[in-house]
């Protein structure tokens, strides 16, 4: 254990060292998921529309980006010509974002929108660049869990009918929240690349939800919110939208990254709060507010790609920024334009 210590504070050390020495060249961009020993060498920290939004305007030439791949390349796509975006560790990904192969999306698109409907693909941030590429050329935009209800309003005015990917929870939480049916909501069987697909259910559908999901607030079940409420029935429950429509019902409140921490920040002295949503997080709120309120996590449930960043791969990734070494995240021409229409269009739409 000592060693272990002795190691993570080296590096530690070393990441300060390497910051003070690259200034103002450098920024560090961390994710709310993110383990404490990363967060703390942070200047920003975030969820995806923050993240978004601060990769866009921030001055330095180097970004280091301590999340997963899709994220960094979102920050490259919005990044300046003149800047790198750098991810510490390229193997981190996202389980959801690998359930939309982009060939596969582009062909269901092609044949939901064959007889001339106008379909509207909004894409969660959680995919690749080559998937917001194919939604971009379709006319569609990109959204986050803090946005999703505004994005998806935006969506539905601009066709007769939208296609939301990869997640089938938030998609389907989100339209509920906004007043939908679930006779107006069809969750696609995207199977046998996309014979599978019921298209006289489709058509009738103003939301068609792509079958994707979260691994980690799959984990989450309606039945351990019943048993949190017998343990204490004064406790407060909030999750995040990427759980199933069951267990966002059963809560108390469902929302974003920043929902929940608003959530935890403005409960009254002596809450007790149980919270559905990656773990660090949760600990992280737990530390912060323990002097006021009581947080459980509902189950400690953490993404082991955000944990592929750690302090050694953190500081891997600024030395060879100091030795010109470094390769950033790069963006493929082809797809570039398509898949920054869709960030522009969002940021646009929440601006």
């Amino acid at each position: 254990m000592s060693t272990q210590h002795e190691t993570r504070d080296a590096d530690a050390r070393a990441i300060d060292a390497l910051r003070k020495e690259l200034g103002d060249e450098v920024v560090l961009l961390g994710h709310h998921y993110q383990h404490q020993d990363i967060v703390d060498h942070c200047d920003f920290l975030g969820d995806s529309l923050e993240l978004s939004r601060k990769a866009a305007n921030v001055a330095a030439r180097h970004i280091v980006f301590c999340g997963v791949y899709f994220m960094a390349e979102s920050a490259a796509l919005l990044a300046r010509a003149d800047q790198a975006v750098h991810l510490p560790e390229p193997d981190a990904d996202c389980v959801m974002a690998l359930m939309t192969p982009a060939v596969l999306l582009d062909h269901i698109l092609t044949r939901l929108t064959s007889t001339g409907r106008r379909l509207i693909p909004l894409a969660y941030v959680n995919t690749f660049m080559d998937v917001k590429a194919v939604v971009g050329r379709h006319g569609g935009a990109v959204c986050t869990s803090a946005n999703a209800e505004q994005m998806l309003r935006w969506a539905l005015k601009e066709g007769d009918g939208v296609l939301f990917l990869p997640d089938k929870n938030l998609g389907q939480n989100t339209a509920r929240t906004l007043g939908l049916a679930d006779t107006d909501i069809h969750l696609l069987d995207i199977r046998k690349r996309g014979e599978a697909l019921d298209l006289a259910a489709a058509n009738k559908a103003s939301l068609l939800c792509w079958p994707g999901l979260c691994a980690i607030h799959a984990r989450f079940t309606a039945d351990q919110v019943n048993a949190a409420r017998a343990a204490d029935p004064s406790c407060r429950i909030v999750v995040h939208p990427e759980c199933s429509p069951e267990v966002a019902q059963a809560a108390d409140a469902a929302g974003s990254t920043s929902f929940i921490i608003d959530f935890v920040r403005s409960a009254p002295a002596g809450a007790h709060i149980v919270i559905g949503t990656e773990g660090n997080l949760v600990r992280r709120l737990e530390r912060q507010y323990a002097d006021r309120v009581k947080i459980d996590p509902l189950l400690f449930s953490t993404c082991s790609h955000m944990a592929k960043v750690t302090p050694a791969k953190l500081r891997n990734s600024l030395e060879q920024i100091r030795k010109g070494t470094a390769a950033p995240v790069s963006v493929p021409e082809l797809d570039a334009a398509p898949a920054r229409a869709t960030l522009e269009r969002m940021l646009e739409v929440c601006a």
